[in-house]
């Protein structure tokens, strides 16, 4: 499988006026003050369980009745303007059920699950402290994925919307023996098909539980996506193999599964379709992936042994001189767009 780990937890880095500026021009702002460290202000917590007894290392907060109620009501707002344009009509239906408060990870995350009372339906949020390239990752996922995400900014804190899916741990050691021997090969195309998006999106530390497995009922089939649901990773690591989820020990179930049900002109073939995929979604999205690399390019969002490091291997790997000349994080990234652009679809970027 080949050595892929993450030696050292992730430096945070600030989001700075011009991405901020971008975030603006595109309505990832919130118009609502929010704050991650109000929410660390609890006042205790008890361990939240699941189905199974098992501790999830989440807990489950609670706030003193002075700031319980504007908590309350901040959430509920951020829910309207997240999921529906900001209507505050809804206010009235909705119930904030639970605060959860993630011990482990980068993000320390917090998770709100909002419910409107009149149907029982519910919805979950998160809560984080901003962090530049995450929400470099998002935006990227944003227009570059065949899926779009919803997430806003205010100052120094992220807000999330909750990506449904089965995480991929839990697809993998409960669901996957069961699948049919079709539906495993169609896994199997849909793991090399998220594999190449990763790397070409130098989105990082792709393990199992790091993805959702979305299974899609379509007539007498099940069809199955796989989605990226963290993104603390995008262009930080140094070492090329963290971007691709082929080389993480906690994947080897689908990477046995492309060899066993996949020719390798099969495996070529759909790297082919999600480099031409990519390309046109880079060209349909063009003015706002060049005004995101110009400023991804005059950021520091990674250490600068990690770029050198990343550069040359991405240069090894490519014979592209654009990596090797590249100056920071965003120009590897603007390299790999535009190796892309070059050698899978015919258009000027």
């Amino acid at each position: 499988m080949g050595d892929s780990s993450i030696l050292f937890k992730k430096i945070t880095y600030p989001i700075n006026q011009a991405l901020s500026d971008y975030l603006e021009r595109y309505d990832r702002v919130s118009k609502v003050p929010i704050s991650y460290d109000d929410l660390l202000r609890f006042s205790g917590g008890i361990s939240v369980y699941d189905k199974n007894g098992q501790d999830t290392l989440w807990i489950r907060v609670y706030y003193n009745e002075f700031e319980s109620a504007e908590i309350d009501l901040t959430l509920k707002k951020i829910y309207s303007l997240l999921l529906s344009d900001g209507n505050l009509g809804i206010l009235k239906f909705l119930n904030v059920d639970s605060i959860d408060y993630c011990t482990f990870g980068n993000s320390k995350p917090f998770r709100i699950k909002v419910r409107n009372i009149l149907n029982d339906n519910y919805t979950h949020f998160y809560i984080k402290k901003a962090d530049a390239s995450r929400v470099y990752g998002l935006e990227l996922e944003h227009l570059l994925s065949p899926d779009k995400i919803n997430f806003l900014v205010y100052k120094d804190t992220l807000i999330e919307e909750h990506i449904m899916g089965i995480p991929g741990d839990v697809f993998i050691k409960t669901l996957l023996s069961d699948c049919t021997e079709t539906e495993k090969a169609q896994i199997a195309k849909e793991f090399v098909k998220f594999n190449e998006r990763c790397m070409i999106r130098l989105l990082g530390d792709m393990r199992s539980y790091n993805y959702v497995v979305v299974p899609t009922h379509d007539f007498d089939q099940v069809v199955y996506k796989i989605r990226a649901i963290d993104f603390d990773q995008q262009c930080y690591e140094g070492n090329f193999k963290i971007y691709r989820p082929q080389f993480f020990k906690e994947n080897y179930s689908l990477v046995k599964l492309v060899k066993d049900k996949l020719q390798d002109s099969s495996i070529d073939q759909y790297k082919d379709e999600e480099r031409s995929a990519l390309a046109k979604r880079i060209h349909s999205a063009e003015n706002k992936i060049k005004r995101l690399l110009q400023i991804m390019s005059d950021d520091n969002i990674a250490p600068k042994e990690n770029q050198m490091q990343l550069q040359m291997e991405l240069y090894r790997y490519t014979n592209d001189m654009n990596f090797k000349n590249a100056k920071s994080m965003g120009y590897i990234m603007k390299a790999a767009f535009e190796f892309i652009i070059r050698n899978f679809k015919n258009v000027n970027y």
